[in-house]
């Protein structure tokens, strides 16, 4: 795991520009502490900051062929290597070294762009070919790594966070107000789009060529589901498909565990990472260190069952324990790290968590992400199930009680009446056929988050409906599948990488120098859970109804049965009481938000007294501060202002 970043394009000065990739690695340096390097070529330069876990002596970056026609700076692993490294050789390729960074060299000399398909990885790369006269770049499946890039003049920039792109001159850290409209409506920006205009992200599954002149990006991978008919007619045995997906799991898990140097595992103790440490555990000839961020509030603690997993599979476990202050003095530090206004604090503690994964000297751990998307564990997904049984009955008193059982964590929603719920939850009830169903009252929650922008931002956002804009890049297919179908596809394709694996993933534990790595992302489980029937992913309500009865057995009764708790962490209450930093006053008064003009002065005004005493309601307020809070600390640390009155000062 590493960082990379470089141009491709014209090299005026050698030296110069040589100075200018290191100043472009210098800025994400916190991605790969143990070593670096630059490339000067014709046509591009390549950097690279390397986080050493495969073949620690030979593995250095940029590497080329031995011709020195062909060069790749690499972020990430390909857990396959061994096996097309044999392939390889099998057919009288010769390596130079051990790692994976050489068989994707190599893979790529002999086939190409199809060489994408063979990978089995997390991966962002580039790759310049002097034969070919081009840049070939390419992003993995799900989007587990960044990458971006930018086109100015006759250059395309990239790098593994924007910061990298920002070190060079001709490109401004200006906000992208379309960017910021998705961001307040679907948590994340919708690619290519990101929260700085001009500057790209490379969508999950799809590959950049550059050539001079032109540069084109397209899909190389999307997920994909049986038709409806298809899905209904499936009638498979539940014990052969628990069989294979034993076999499944078991592989996946043990591909993420090579590794030239120790890999743990985090255990938040739901029923997903608790599952990874058990598949580990079986598998590894060592004791498995393991990883817990833990709560003040028993709201949103797991301590108890992360003990519980850990005793009952001897692990070596280390805790830390997350206070409100904790989020509070931390929080400049992760918005740094994702680089955009967040919605919710939970990136916080899993910032905390990697650096007490760094701080004991690990560099790899698994974790249970994904297994909601591809399995259809999250609420949402028994939202839709249940909002469209209502809508059959839209006036029923009855029905909308059956949301109660969807979130026994939350103590408040118990104690509503039949009509708050069908309120609540009602939102879209007369749309069952919009393709977005599944997701409109979380969207709809989100966008109330709008109306605390300041009246230019909101002028330049204009029309523009980031819902719209999503309804666009769904997929000719998407109509012809199981409605199950269809929301899985929304989390695994854009939230799973917007949010997920970005904000509460690559970043914050990169920011430690800690790769993270995920069996329930191997495509090869991802495409055997997209083919299974909707009935053995959603039994009635209960959610990943297969996984759990194929490999619930290996854990605790406890563990398997326990209501889902999704991890949560303490938002707007962080930020205020006699421990809060004086930073919060401050990033929130009048001038600084006048200043930044990405907010109205006078509505933050108003939403931070009340959430200063105590009041803030629900899903909404909390979200409307942390988004003001962090956009505040985004536009400090990144952006230039861009309110009528700043550009006023500046004339």
């Amino acid at each position: 795991m590493c960082g990379i970043a470089g141009f491709y394009g014209p090299v005026h000065d050698r030296d110069a520009d040589a100075a200018l990739v290191g100043t472009m690695l210098d800025a994400i340096a916190h991605r790969g502490p143990d070593g670096r390097g630059v490339a000067m070529r014709t046509q591009a330069a390549l950097g690279h900051v390397r986080l050493s876990i495969v073949d620690l002596a030979g593995g250095a970056q940029p590497f080329a062929d031995e011709t020195g026609d062909v060069a790749i700076t690499f972020n990430g692993e390909i857990f396959n290597h061994v096996e097309l490294r044999a392939e390889l050789e099998a057919r009288g390729v010769r390596f130079r070294t051990r790692s994976d960074t050489e068989v994707l060299l190599r893979l790529w000399i002999e086939r190409g762009e199809a060489c994408l398909e063979a990978l089995n990885g997390d991966f962002a790369f580039a790759i310049h070919d002097r034969r070919r006269n081009l840049l070939f770049a390419a992003r993995d499946r799900v989007g587990v790594r960044p990458l971006f890039w930018a086109e100015r003049g006759e250059r395309v920039y990239f790098g593994s966070e924007v910061k990298a792109l920002l070190a060079a001159p001709e490109i401004e850290a200006r906000p992208d107000p379309l960017g910021l409209a998705d961001i307040t409506t679907l948590w994340f920006p919708l690619p290519p789009r990101t929260a700085f205009a001009g500057v790209n992200e490379l969508p999950p599954g799809h590959l950049l060529i550059a050539r001079a002149g032109r540069v084109e990006t397209r899909a190389w991978w999307r997920p994909d589901y049986p038709d409806l008919a298809e899905d209904a007619a499936d009638r498979r045995d539940e014990g052969d498909v628990g069989e294979e997906l034993r076999a499944l799991m078991h592989d996946a898990t043990a591909i993420r565990l090579r590794a030239d140097v120790p890999v743990g595992a985090y255990l938040s103790g739901g029923f997903d990472s608790s599952l990874t440490t058990a598949l580990a555990a079986d598998i590894l000839d060592r004791r498995l260190e393991t990883f817990s961020v833990g709560f003040e509030s028993a709201e949103f603690d797991e301590s108890a069952y992360q003990q519980m997993i850990a005793e009952r599979f001897g692990t070596d476990h280390h805790a830390t324990l997350c206070r409100g202050v904790d989020i509070a003095e931390r929080f400049a530090d992760v918005v740094r790290a994702v680089e955009r206004p967040i919605l919710r604090t939970a990136p916080a503690p899993l910032h905390a968590l990697s650096a007490l994964v760094r701080a004991k000297g690990t560099k790899v751990v698994l974790t249970g992400e994904g297994a909601d998307e591809v399995f259809a564990g999250y609420d949402v997904f028994k939202e839709a199930r249940v909002r469209r049984f209502c809508a059959r009955q839209p006036t029923s008193d009855l029905r909308p009680l059956l949301f109660r059982r969807l979130y026994p964590y939350l103590p408040k929603l118990q104690s509503q009446s039949p009509a708050y719920l069908r309120a609540f939850f009602g939102a879209g009830l007369d749309r069952s056929a919009d393709p977005l169903f599944s997701h409109l009252p979380r969207f709809g929650t989100t966008a109330k988050t709008q109306a605390f922008l300041s009246g230019d931002l909101r002028a330049a956002i204009g029309d523009y409906d980031p819902l719209a804009a999503l309804r666009e890049q769904l997929p000719e297919r998407f109509g012809r599948w199981h409605p199950l179908a269809q929301a899985q596809y929304l989390e695994i394709a854009h939230l799973l990488p917007g949010y997920i694996l970005s904000a509460q993933g690559d970043r914050v534990s990169m920011a430690h120098a800690v790769e993270g790595r995920f069996p329930f992302l191997d495509p090869r489980v991802i495409d055997f859970a997209a083919r299974l029937p909707a009935r053995l992913k959603l039994k009635g309500l209960r959610e990943k109804h297969v996984l759990r009865d194929a490999l619930g057995p290996r854990l605790p009764r406890d563990i398997v049965e326990r209501p889902k708790q999704p991890y949560r962490a303490p938002d707007s209450a962080a930020f205020f009481g006699p421990d809060a930093p004086g930073w919060v006053a401050e990033t929130l008064g009048p001038a600084a938000v006048g200043e930044a003009g990405l907010f109205d002065p006078a509505a933050v005004g108003k939403l931070a007294r009340k959430c200063a005493r105590g009041g803030a309601v629900g899903f909404g307020d909390n979200m409307a501060l942390v988004a003001v809070l962090s956009g505040q600390l985004w536009a400090q640390g990144f952006s230039t202002p861009t309110t009528k009155a700043a550009e006023q000062r500046a004339a």
